[in-house]
């Protein structure tokens, strides 16, 4: 089957759907907000495709999303059709065990297994205490590079996102010590990706986190059906403030740097 470039994105959407969440950041990148950025490519199936990818280019280091359910024979032959279309190197999130279809062209550097959540009980968002969160705008960027610089400083902050009015943080005497905001939002989809939650380290531990995804979950809810995130699938605090507020795993995947290798 051949690969081939898809330049519908109702023909995409067809395919994403089948699972929405493992899904979901693709499905939002299928907004106007976020398509100029996109490289999609599928394995042509008759009339129909049976895998894609996405090639999200708006970063310095292009991300690959490489994700697919049992059995993965698609996904695979999709990865090897796609070696001589890839950019030398890029950020991949990919199905696990799954890395190995891009050999030896490409080199994999894992960075862990990490887990998608979705956003099941939001019954649980209305337990949280949210009256100092306050909602961040353009205006904040320069506050909060700084915020994480210190409190999470291998981020992958776009400034873009603030152009969404999909960021909250929590201040005290002025000062930022906790944010939520999103790396995909798109109400044509009705989906969002929560990104870049972080706290200062000297603010742990008081529940701040917790407030602001808990608000930036409710405020996205008013336009979104599925509201989901990835979270590293050994940060055990992380992934159980998640659960407290109604979030549960659905699938595991992993993230790499894919470099292509040099000619033997």
């Amino acid at each position: 089957m051949p690969l081939v470039s898809l330049h519908d994105p109702r023909q995409i959407e067809a395919v994403l759907r089948r699972d929405v969440f493992l899904h979901l950041y693709a499905l939002g990148d299928l907004d106007p907000f976020f398509w100029p950025y996109t490289t999609w490519y599928g394995l042509a199936d008759g009339g129909g495709v049976r895998a894609v990818l996405l090639l999200y280019t708006a970063t310095e280091t292009p991300t690959l999303h490489a994700l697919a359910g049992p059995p993965f024979d698609a996904l695979r032959d999709l990865l090897r059709a796609a070696c001589g279309v890839l950019p030398p190197r890029v950020y991949a999130h990919l199905t696990p065990d799954c890395a190995d279809a891009l050999a030896p062209r490409f080199r994999a550097e894992s960075h862990g297994r990490h887990l998608k959540m979705a956003l099941r009980d939001p019954t649980r968002l209305a337990a949280v205490d949210t009256a100092a969160v306050a909602p961040l705008s353009p205006a904040d960027t320069d506050e909060l590079r700084a915020s994480y610089v210190e409190s999470h400083p291998r981020n992958w902050f776009d400034p873009r996102m603030l152009e969404t009015g999909c960021y909250y943080g929590v201040r005290d005497r002025g000062e930022l010590l906790s944010v939520a905001g999103v790396h995909v939002y798109s109400p044509a989809m009705r989906a969002a990706a929560l990104g870049n939650v972080a706290t200062r380290p000297a603010a742990r531990g008081r529940g701040l986190g917790t407030a602001v995804t808990a608000r930036l979950c409710a405020e996205l809810l008013r336009e979104c059906d599925h509201v989901g995130l990835n979270v590293k699938a050994d940060n055990r605090p992380a992934v159980a403030c998640y659960e407290r507020l109604g979030f549960e795993p659905v699938a595991e995947y992993e993230e790499c740097t894919l470099t292509l290798a040099a000619p033997a």
